[in-house]
């Protein structure tokens, strides 16, 4: 069987547009919640008010409420408990706005979360075959998963921190020069060393959490392989050689992670003991200012510098450094936002398989009326002749319109050649035809082509020349979903989905009643071991069918190709996991779901393309032999040998 080769892992990436991804995201944010953001932005300025007008009410609490009750022998203590009590009514709305900022972030974090899985999901949706089959799973997993949960953080916490960090410094630092100039150019010493530390130590953490991001994409990647293919690595013993290089990749996880908390485990430590240092130093010059009497420059003039004024700035200075110290320990948590939204965008900006049509016009020329009532068309899914379900696709129409075409099962390729990737080309001019309720038969060796030339009937891959025409129409004027609509196929890898077993034959034709599908399941020889089945059609699937034997899976996955009722089946060794005797079983359903329909098979065993109308034998992307089964047998070339067992496919 031809396949996709299959890349490994390739990590992800530090954000190369910061600023692009970041504007993108706060896109996102606001979307639909810019009344909530509104109220979150005007509780940041109460809370930031509230905590600097406190700080500032300090200098007149001590100056004109306590320093006055010194000495006094019978002092009045109802002012300043009526200043006490202000005083408590401005933490007291900081507090409160503080809070309810927190809870109406809930909401906006996780609403944007959703909306971005949702996009993201649907996005996902569209992107070619060939997409997967360069990606691991586990690293597409952590899209949704480690990604998505440092976007979390940062806009649950790292962003309105942000806005408040910088609300409090401006308005702090405004505070500041009221109460002492000279002060505040002190303060700018500390405010150099702090923003030295921050760029250097902030730096490193942001490097090693990007890298961290990577790692973790990689581990995650590794161990989805490692569970998916668990029977393997028993069977030939593979568990010490995976153990080490599970042990590479989590040693490399873990160094990451080490250097990435260390210099952010530091930072706060740094930041906090200049935070201590300044506030002493504060403490040691403003003293002395008043002790030498020094005149104290503030924006409003000159003054007095007074206990009251030390007071008030040592706490401002404390306001000053903490949002610094916030906005340094966030460094690290929005760099990860930033690398993790960049990949969810990377993702979100692969290109989708085909660009959708616009909205259709109204067909022009209907070939079919829809019962006997005349009715217009105006959907190109399928129409309805005399109660039978009659596909047919959309072609457009010299004028501008679109002619709705009915699909008979015609397939013709001419002189058709591929490569999954240039310069190694899969498949050389390939040319062959399949009329209406034909049989097509590819055999030959693993790699030879069989399953490539499927694929590109159903557009999993565009071709690199030559055309390939379905009932006259170029397959590439056809839209893909349309042209997968028309296409039955039951692969040789079954894929059940979590749901009842009528669900699972249901999702080849979603409006597919109970008794369609238990027709489906009787067509294909399932409904006898369904009926066993503790609950019969309603019995729950998990684990993609992990409670069925091979050969059961397969039968629902034929059931779910018959519910469809295509015009042009594809059996890419349907029967290659069912064993002898249930083959023939199998078989007998599988000739009357044929019946009438145009069908390319790909098999192992050549006892199943016998009865084939063509056979065509392919070695190394080549179409070497074409005939029916005696044909060839007469011919004594590779099909024959095959037959014999002269020479053996492998």
């Amino acid at each position: 069987m031809s396949a996709a080769p299959r890349r490994g892992f390739t990590g992800g990436k530090r954000a190369k547009d910061s600023r692009g991804t970041l504007k993108r995201l706060i896109g996102y944010i606001a979307k639909g919640n810019k009344a909530r953001l509104v109220c979150v932005f005007i509780l940041l300025i109460i809370s930031t008010v509230a905590s600097v007008s406190a700080s500032l009410f300090l200098k007149s609490l001590i100056d004109d409420y306590i320093a006055p009750l010194i000495g006094q022998s019978a002092p009045s203590f109802a002012p300043l408990l009526q200043a006490l009590t202000m005083m408590g009514c401005i933490y007291l709305a900081g507090m409160l706005a503080s809070y309810l900022q927190t809870r109406l972030m809930i909401p906006v974090a996780q609403g944007t979360l959703k909306t971005i899985r949702d996009d993201m999901f649907a996005h996902m949706q569209t992107l070619p075959i060939k997409y997967f089959d360069t990606h691991t799973h586990g690293n597409v997993m952590s899209y949704y998963t480690n990604d998505t949960d440092t976007l979390r953080q940062m806009i649950s916490q790292s962003l309105p921190n942000a806005v408040s960090s910088i609300i409090s410094i401006t308005a702090v630092f405004i505070a500041m020069l009221s109460t002492s100039v000279w002060l505040t150019l002190l303060m700018f010493v500390f405010l150099g060393l702090m923003l030295f530390v921050v760029k250097n130590v902030g730096g490193g953490s942001a490097k090693y959490f990007v890298k961290q991001q990577q790692s973790l994409g990689k581990v995650n990647g590794f161990i989805e392989e490692m569970i998916g293919g668990q029977k393997v690595v028993k069977v030939f013993c593979h568990e010490e050689q995976n153990q080490k290089d599970f042990d590479v990749l989590n040693n490399e996880f873990c160094e990451n992670a080490t250097k990435a908390n260390t210099y952010a485990n530091i930072m706060m430590p740094i930041m906090g003991n200049l935070g201590h240092l300044q506030y002493v130093l504060v403490a040691i010059v403003g003293g002395l200012l008043a002790i030498a009497a020094v005149p104290n420059l503030t924006l409003t003039g000159i003054g007095t510098m007074t206990l009251g004024s030390i007071a008030s700035f040592l706490q401002l200075s404390r306001s000053f450094t903490m949002p610094i110290s916030q906005v340094s320990q966030q460094i690290n948590s929005v760099v990860m936002a930033l690398a993790g939204a960049e990949r969810i965008f990377e993702l979100m900006d692969e290109p989708s398989e085909e660009v959708p049509l616009d909205q259709l016009k109204p067909f022009k020329n209907h070939p079919f009326k829809v019962r006997d009532d005349q009715r217009m068309l105006d959907t190109v899914d399928s129409i309805r002749e005399y109660g039978v379900l009659v596909p047919a696709i959309a072609r457009p129409d010299p004028e501008g319109g679109y002619e709705l075409i009915r699909q008979h099962g015609d397939v013709r390729m001419k002189d058709v050649d591929f490569s999954y990737v240039d310069g190694k080309p899969v498949l050389h001019d390939i040319t062959l035809y399949a009329e209406p309720g034909q049989k097509i038969a590819f055999v030959g060796a693993t790699g030879a082509g069989k399953t490539t030339i499927t694929n590109l009937i159903n557009r999993f891959y565009d071709i690199a020349d030559g055309k390939i025409r379905y009932d006259g129409i170029n397959i590439n004027k056809i839209k893909k979903s349309d042209l997968r609509r028309s296409l039955g196929v039951v692969l040789q890898d079954v894929n059940l989905f979590t749901g009842s077993v009528m669900d699972n034959i249901r999702y080849g034709r979603l409006d597919a009643t109970d008794e369609e599908c238990i027709a489906a399941a009787k067509l294909a020889n399932a409904h006898y071991f369904i009926s066993h089945l503790p609950d019969g059609y309603n019995t729950i699937l998990s684990g993609d069918g992990g409670n069925l034997s091979q050969g059961q899976r397969q039968l629902i996955s034929i059931a779910r190709a018959a519910v469809a009722d295509p015009p042009v089946m594809i059996l890419d060794e349907a029967t290659s996991s069912i064993d002898t005797r249930t083959e023939v079983i199998v078989q007998r359903g599988m000739d009357r779901l044929m019946h009438g329909r145009t069908v390319f098979v790909i098999a192992h065993r050549l006892s199943t393309v016998q009865n084939a109308d063509v056979i065509m034998v392919l070695e190394h992307g080549r179409i070497i032999e074409r005939g029916t089964h005696d044909m060839l047998i007469a011919q004594k070339g590779k099909y024959y040998q095959l037959y014999t067992g002269a020479f053996e496919l492998e």
